[in-house]
């Protein structure tokens, strides 16, 4: 994939690309596929919301978590409405292990829990702005579009998120913390999953 030069940092952030194994099965599980995203963009104003609740003392963040969850939920309307046209029942997927191992190293008390979860969301949303624009050129017209109409948002997201992170932990604390999140990503991304989901590693089939 030739990235846009406004993806470059969030490339950068990212400790690997998406593996040509992943792409490969994503294009021929494109059902699949949108579920999965909509069950993500789902999670994802759920997150925004949960620290929307629980960090009234932070103005900024509220702000931005607020509109955060906004435009998930938006999102999350439009694959519905794209499922709809293409007769996509919303049926039940399991979640990956992908956000799971992730959410396991997230420190369990404050202010280190806060500082882990902005910069996993980060690491999210890079991820996923990352897979939207290496599918988007190999799909219809129509959900081609929709893709790279995602890119602006997702990418905002990836900055907010580590915008906050850095406004409230030391350099060497973001960085120690973004190291071992990063480790543990490179390797969901780059492993192998026994099923296909949209943060997956490459499933075996595949």
């Amino acid at each position: 994939m030739t990235a846009s030069p406004d993806l470059a940092p969030l490339l950068a952030f990212l400790p690997c690309s998406t593996p040509e194994g992943w792409i490969n099965a994503a294009l021929k599980e494109q059902s699949l596929l949108l579920i999965d995203h909509a069950n993500c963009e789902k999670k994802a104003a759920a997150t925004a919301m949960s620290l929307l609740h629980r960090h009234t003392d932070q103005p900024e963040l509220m702000n931005k978590m607020s509109r955060l969850a906004r435009e998930e939920l938006r999102h999350f309307e439009q694959v519905l409405g794209l499922m709809r046209k293409r007769h996509i029942a919303y049926s039940f997927v399991s979640a990956s292990r992908y956000a799971g191992s992730l959410h396991a190293l997230v420190r369990k008390r404050d202010p280190g829990r806060l500082v882990d979860t902005l910069l996993l969301g980060a690491l999210i949303e890079a991820r996923s702005c990352e897979r939207f624009a290496a599918l988007a050129p190999h799909l219809d017209a129509e959900l081609s579009k929709f893709y790279f109409s995602l890119l602006k948002s997702e990418s905002r997201h990836f900055l907010d998120y580590l915008t906050l992170a850095k406004s409230i932990a030391s350099s060497d604390e973001v960085e120690e913390r973004l190291g071992v999140l990063r480790s543990c990503e490179k390797e969901l991304i780059e492993g192998e999953d026994q099923e296909l989901r949209f943060h997956s590693g490459v499933p075996i089939a595949a």
